[in-house]
């Protein structure tokens, strides 16, 4: 379907006609005509689909025939400050010829930008992106006006809950208006997402894409390999592709800096983000790799959902991920945009359970490919967990399941549509050109913890 059947406002079409976008993606297709009508809807769909443009565009159209009253219009709930700024981007980029304004609220940072997001959210922006705790400690404290909000958008519902923000959701919930429209959108969909959707939907549209399946242009692999192989079969990956834009992802913080010192030592430059950097740090680090300043990005989970960089060559998982879904989002950072990518994982004996599973939901066996010579033999691949079985190794699994915990710094200013002569730089620090910058996530052109981690999760937001 193309964007200009839909009848989206002339200003947000323009937008979209500049950007280069034609025709929806299924997701976009599906969801985005009921949620103009003002349809609750709970959509399933992985990342890399679309979704973002699926719930911004309808909303953004509403807005447009309301008011300019300096009142919240639409409230966007997500897991993480990478994904708020990333979501606030997308905004700029479709207001650009509309007078509709946002801003991203996340955890930390000085008084000035807590200051900051109060204006916004009692003097109106139109759309407010906010994590859960940050927000919350906004409604605490009485001021936040929701009393004309059209819409709650739930992004990433299935990886809040995974979180420990289900009661957080639902205090959100209780300030908004009982006859708003909810948008509740979800890479899986487990029990607790049925029993959200069924307390906060009335009678939702239900648009589900093929769940859990890695794109097909994605040419996954595995070495199975001893823990103590690790490193250098990690390292002659890199070398012998000559990655220019490549992530590998742990499950833990404290290996990140272990696999950038591997990796440094090797002569292979890289950098490295995880939930324990300073927000400034952290946005440094992806706006060098995102202008491909730095072509290895070692990482925990913090990213694995919500980096939306196209040209993303190669994904390494270094540990099998601690649930089945996590691999799917993993690899999925890869073959964007209808790109070919490629995704690797390193299997110890102690994750060949965990990985049989993967094979299980992805309904395909990933070919074991053979280590690297001089490196040694491998164990043997049963699908069966057989403990560390090598020197060095740690074990992993389980592991940090945040999506950007210890936030600190708040989000960029309101973002103003309107055409401009000379453009401010957008959140992540690249310049806006003449045209609006395209959210990579538009158009085809282009288990649960346990009590403690969820309450040091929650502290950390």
């Amino acid at each position: 379907m193309r964007f200009v059947e839909m009848e989206l406002h002339p200003d947000i079409e323009d937008a979209l006609l500049d950007m280069g976008f034609d025709e929806a993606t299924p997701i976009q297709t599906l969801a985005i005509p009921p949620a103009i009508q003002g349809k609750d809807l709970m959509g399933i769909a992985q990342t890399g689909t679309g979704k973002t443009a699926a719930f911004l565009l309808p909303v953004m159209d509403r807005i447009m025939d309301l008011p300019e009253n300096g009142k919240v219009k639409a409230l966007i709930v997500v897991p993480t400050r990478e994904l708020a700024t990333q979501i606030d981007q997308a905004v700029e980029g479709f207001a650009y010829y509309a007078k509709i304004t946002s801003l991203a609220i996340y955890g930390g940072g000085s008084g000035t930008e807590f200051t900051r997001e109060k204006k916004a959210l009692t003097k109106g922006a139109d759309i407010i992106i906010a994590t859960p705790g940050r927000l919350l400690s906004h409604l605490n404290l009485g001021y936040v006006d929701l009393s004309e909000l059209q819409t709650l958008i739930l992004d990433e519902a299935d990886r809040m809950l995974d979180m420990g923000f289900y009661g957080d959701i639902m205090r959100i919930a209780e300030h908004c208006r009982k006859d708003r429209q909810t948008l509740l959108f979800s890479a899986t969909m487990p029990e607790r997402i049925k029993e959200l959707s069924g307390t906060l939907l009335k009678d939702p549209v239900h648009v589900q894409l093929a769940l859990s399946k890695p794109a097909e242009k994605i040419k996954q692999g595995a070495y199975v390999v001893f823990d103590h192989q690790k490193d250098p079969v990690l390292v002659e990956i890199l070398k012998e592709r000559n990655v220019k834009s490549g992530i590998v992802f742990t499950s833990r913080k404290r290996t990140v800096a272990q696999i950038t010192r591997v990796l440094r030592k090797a002569g292979i430059e890289c950098d490295r983000i995880s939930s324990d950097l300073e927000q400034n740090e952290r946005e440094q680090v992806m706006l060098a790799f995102r202008q491909r300043k730095i072509p290895i990005l070692v990482a925990t989970d913090v990213v694995s959902r919500g980096i939306d960089i196209d040209n993303i060559e190669l994904v390494i998982n270094y540990d099998v991920p601690p649930n089945e879904e996590d691999y799917v989002h993993r690899i999925g950072r890869t073959a964007r945009a209808d790109r070919d990518g490629e995704g690797i994982t390193l299997v110890s004996p102690e994750d060949q359970h965990r990985f049989k599973k993967i094979e299980k939901l992805i309904e395909r066996e990933v070919p074991k490919l053979p280590i690297p010579d001089g490196l040694g033999e491998g164990p043997e691949y049963t699908g069966r967990s057989t403990g560390s079985g090598g020197r060095g190794g740690d074990r992993r699994g389980g592991g940090e399941r945040r999506g950007g915990g210890n936030e600190r710094k708040g989000g960029g200013g309101d973002r103003r549509g309107g055409k401009r002569s000379s453009a401010p730089h957008s959140g992540g620090g690249e310049k806006r050109t003449s045209t609006p910058a395209a959210p990579k996530e538009g158009g085809t052109s282009n288990k649960s913890s346990n009590t403690d981690r969820r309450r040091m999760r929650r502290r950390h937001d």
